[in-house]
């Protein structure tokens, strides 16, 4: 065992009282950084959750993870996976702020499996279908949830001859976020360096047709007795040409409207989809459902199952907006992810796993927030 190591297991035991709110203070590990291109957003992800869980009584063990894929402690010493591991195992739960490949799509819940650790946010398999654009779209289209049109390509495909699309197009690497390698083409010159483009950064990308709607995103938090809560919907107002890119979502100049102007017809048909996307691809914890809201009705953008997560992001906007305060919601979700390892611990062997990290695919109660 390294000495930082033993150190994090000696205070383990200073974590088993409560906080100055009166609730349960927890030993957690919070993971940022990663090795995709959205390692600086989850720096700061990781750095405000960690923040707001001291702050609020909680003892918390901060991993990172470099860009080369290097494990470091809360003091920036390398520890490598094992010490990393023996980190995990000192807490009584993760919360893994890692956006992007190489942490949200299912790989860092793959860990905390193996380790034996209860986690906030969805399992390995939602993870995995969520990072993956065009296996979202075959989902939500198989439930009923209508996506964009669009083709999928890949160098097999460039290499064969240029890429035709409809034009104006979106083109987006499969499983990047954070609107990196989004480009939005007007002409087949544009669509070619495009694709081009997003290729660096995934070897496999989306071009989609323009949909014309309003940007309505949706939280949706699973709680382990299978309800659903669903925020206060937020709408995106760019005026970057109605484009929320890269340099829309960083640079201010993007208003969030929450909560969004919305018809009650309006909401519950956005509220259904949302909760049947979620379950669908059998998220845990909270997930935002970004959808475009078009004179047809919603159609489904992408599924983030760990979307940004400062205060001032969009799920904890949208939850701030229903009366739970940023503090509150981060433990609510600690909690949680406690309780249904202790739920499946509970049912052993031969149990019923009904927990929504397994294999269960199936419709929720929905209780709207």
């Amino acid at each position: 065992m390294t000495e930082s190591a033993m150190r994090e297991k000696k205070d383990t035991a200073l974590a088993d009282g409560t906080t100055a709110g009166g609730r349960v203070a927890r030993r957690v590990v919070v993971i940022g950084g990663g090795t995709s291109c959205e390692h600086e957003v989850s720096l700061a992800s990781a750095a405000a959750v960690t923040e707001a869980l001291t702050a609020a009584g909680h003892a918390v063990a901060a991993l990172t993870i470099d860009r080369d894929g290097q494990w470091r402690d809360h003091a920036g010493r390398l520890v490598g996976l094992a010490g990393a591991v023996e980190v995990l195992r000192s807490c009584v739960a993760v919360v893994p702020m890692l956006h992007g490949p190489g942490g949200e799509d299912g790989t860092l819940a793959a860990l905390c499996e193996l380790a034996g650790v209860p986690y906030v946010g969805s399992p390995v398999r939602a993870g995995a279908l969520a990072m993956d654009k065009w296996a979202t779209k075959l989902i939500a289209e198989a439930v009923g949830v209508p996506t964009a049109p669009g083709i999928l390509v890949n160098r097999a495909r460039t290499a064969a001859g240029a890429v035709t699309a409809p034009l104006p197009a979106v083109v987006k690497p499969v499983s990047a976020g954070s609107s990196y390698g989004v480009s939005l083409v007007h002409d087949a010159a544009q669509l070619t360096a495009a694709v081009e483009a997003a290729l660096t950064l995934d070897d496999r990308v989306l071009v989609e047709e323009v949909v014309c709607g309003r940007e309505i995103d949706l939280a949706v938090l699973g709680r382990p007795d299978g309800t659903r809560t669903v925020a206060p919907p937020l709408e995106i107002v760019t005026g970057h040409a109605g484009f929320f890119d890269l340099a829309a979502k960083y640079d201010g100049s993007a208003r969030f409207l929450v909560p969004a102007p919305l018809s009650d017809a309006q909401l519950g048909v956005l509220r259904e989809a949302a909760v049947t996307v979620y379950d669908a691809l059998g998220c845990a914890g909270v997930a935002r459902v970004d959808f475009f809201l078009t004179d047809a009705g919603p159609v489904l953008n992408e599924v983030n199952t760990m979307p940004g997560f400062t205060s001032h992001s969009q799920v904890p906007r949208m939850f701030a907006a229903a009366g739970v305060a940023y503090p509150e919601l981060l433990e609510l979700l600690i909690a949680d992810a406690v309780a249904t390892a202790t739920a499946v611990a509970g049912a052993g062997a031969g149990g019923q796993r009904d927990d929504g990290r397994g294999d269960r695919v199936g419709r929720g109660r929905l209780r709207v927030g």
